[in-house]
């Protein structure tokens, strides 16, 4: 449906001529925040790491089941007995031939020492977790007090090399495994990086490479990969990336010559430079998706299948005080709140129901999203349709907030910010609708909003700085598992940056990533959701559709929702 859309357009656009055809130029709300792909959990950062280092598999095309071989020769299975009967032992052959961009050869060591690396490296809120979790049996490997608890030893007994293969035993079965590794299986050249003063690789050094300020890392800002293009240039100050391609690629080089990733936050910036032929493509809000139909050129390709949850409103139960403006006086007192403000339930469920989801729908999304039941989008396994779930209520929020804190918020009222990153017009409207439905209620309740840019908001966030915060989550990998946990478990992204823990939720999620039975599994997600409703850590709002707004000269742009932004190699334009 969507290659014959994009065929039409072009025949209709045939004499158009292409600005820089051998460039794409890509606009960006967020702006790159690292370029070593063991350390960035941002979408700016990984859409730029996804071009430039490879994985051993990868999904096909924009499938979400199928997968094909990059730098492994084949993809494990069951069938092909590269997958072991008991689903713990994965066997990837390694593809001969591949290159780094330095010109050195690929080999399995380099593949071990990948993986090892991303895990080992575990920067605090960052994408680490997802090996950690599936190979080495923990989330982290560290525990909450920041102590290293990983054994020396075990990664080296898990991740292992056999003649021409990368031999990977689980502890346990876990289903999503490949899907992870179609994402998040970046090689590095181990000899390029030990060389620039990186973890050489032992047992006994990983401990100082743990956690480390990400400016400290050669890979902060230096790359080598083995995918489509190369890193030219990264300008901070511009805050522009740079690419260009990579002719030794194995696959063959890309037709694109260069690839230009810019940091542009103003809407109207990038529409008026979409517009001129300056952009090829733009990151586009819902809300103002309209304002590009009808300029000649442009398309825009909309209700694309998305795996995310976005806007999110996530309550900090264990806020930092420390010099924090977010909280006023630090007291319950009407000019403030105390950190530990939304431990208590009837807070966070008066606030649940306080938000109107029918407004965001309607006015933010136009009728284009899905509502949000809880963190599980629709299309991904596990979601339950008839979940409990919030509905905008204010008799309801007015009766749980006037019981929360003993009647002492009700009588004396309270006054915090609300922060959302600026760029993100959908996170800000759903601030501004709980923001105005609250204050509806009492006089005495004042929510501050404030948009922050998004370096700031996410060390703000992983610093529990900020009591309420609007936020999203794209799929890692299409199943159920990667939102429940990164929703409600302890250890999981927004939980941890929360100070956020329920036993219970914990225990459930454990079990049910590694039930093998689809039923049983099912089941305990429903249990789950039931639980996550009753607990509200979370607003859940919508689950959106992907738009971008693009130029008709574009062709082969290929849209899987797992991508964290555009893969371009497959891109021409003409």
């Amino acid at each position: 449906m969507l290659t014959t859309f994009l065929l039409a357009v072009g025949i209709a656009s045939a004499a158009e001529p292409v600005k820089n055809p051998e460039t794409f130029t890509n606009l960006e709300i967020g702006e790159v925040g690292s370029l070593d792909p063991a350390f960035p959990y941002d979408a700016s950062s990984q859409s730029v790491i996804q071009n430039v280092y490879e994985t051993l598999i990868a999904f096909k095309g924009s499938s979400l089941s199928e997968y094909e071989p990059r730098i492994a020769a084949m993809v494990p299975s069951l069938k092909n007995k590269l997958i072991s009967p008991d689903g713990r032992t994965y066997r990837f052959p390694i593809r001969k031939g591949v290159k780094f961009q330095d010109g050195t050869a690929v080999t399995p060591e380099d593949v071990r020492y990948s993986l090892l690396r991303f895990m080992i490296t575990d920067r605090a809120g960052g994408p680490s977790g997802l090996l950690l979790e599936p190979i080495a049996g923990v989330a982290s490997t560290r525990n909450s007090s920041g102590t290293v608890t990983l054994d020396d030893s075990t990664l080296d007994q898990v991740v292992r090399v056999d003649g021409n293969d990368v031999v990977i035993s689980l502890p346990r079965p876990f289903g999503p495994f490949l899907g992870i590794m179609a994402r998040w299986s970046y090689v590095i050249p181990k000899a390029w990086a030990v060389a620039h003063g990186e973890w050489d690789g032992t047992a006994a050094a990983w401990k100082n490479f743990n956690d480390p300020p990400k400016e400290k890392s050669y890979l902060y800002q230096n790359m080598n990969g083995a995918g489509p293009f190369k890193l030219v240039r990264w300008d901070k100050t511009a805050r522009y990336v740079l690419l260009s391609r990579h002719d030794a690629y194995f696959r063959g080089p890309a037709k694109l010559k260069q690839v230009l990733v810019k940091a542009v936050p103003e809407l109207n910036t990038r529409k008026l430079m979409l517009q001129a032929g300056d952009a090829d493509s733009i990151e586009t809000p819902r809300p103002y998706a309209s304002q590009l139909l009808g300029i000649p050129g442009v398309t825009v390709l909309d209700g694309l299948r998305r795996l995310q949850t976005d806007p999110a409103l996530f309550f900090t139960v264990k806020i930092n005080p420390v010099a924090n403006p977010d909280i006023g006086s630090g007291k319950l007192d009407g000019e403030g709140i105390p950190p530990d403000f939304f431990s208590d339930l009837d807070v966070r469920r008066g606030f649940s129901y306080a938000f109107d989801y029918e407004a965001i729908l309607r006015d933010t999304f136009k009728g284009t999203a899905a509502r949000a039941l809880g963190p599980i989008p629709p299309s991904v396994p596990g979601g339950d349709p008839h979940q409990p779930r919030y509905d905008h209520d204010l008799k309801k929020a007015e009766a749980h907030l006037r019981r929360a804190w003993s009647g002492r918020v009700w009588d004396r009222g309270f006054r915090f910010t609300l922060t959302y990153n600026t760029g993100s017009e959908n996170r800000e409207a759903a601030a501004q609708i709980l923001k105005k439905n609250i204050e509806k209620l009492n006089p005495k309740f004042r929510v501050d909003l404030r948009g922050v840019d998004w370096a700031s908001f996410l060390d703000k966030a992983q610093r529990r700085l900020m009591p309420l915060f609007a936020r999203g989550w794209v799929a890692d990998y299409p199943d159920a598992h990667n939102f429940i946990y990164a929703f409600y478990h302890s250890s999981g992204r927004y939980p941890s940056a929360q100070g956020y823990s329920n036993p219970e939720l914990d225990a459930l999620i454990e079990k049910a990533v590694v039930e093998p039975s689809p039923a049983k599994r099912a089941a305990l997600y429903k249990k789950i959701l039931v639980k996550g409703f009753e607990e509200a850590p979370a607003i859940f709002t919508v689950h959106p559709a992907g738009v971008y707004g693009l130029r008709t000269w574009v062709r082969n742009f290929i849209d899987n929702p797992v991508n964290l932004g555009i893969y371009y190699y497959p891109i021409e334009k003409r």
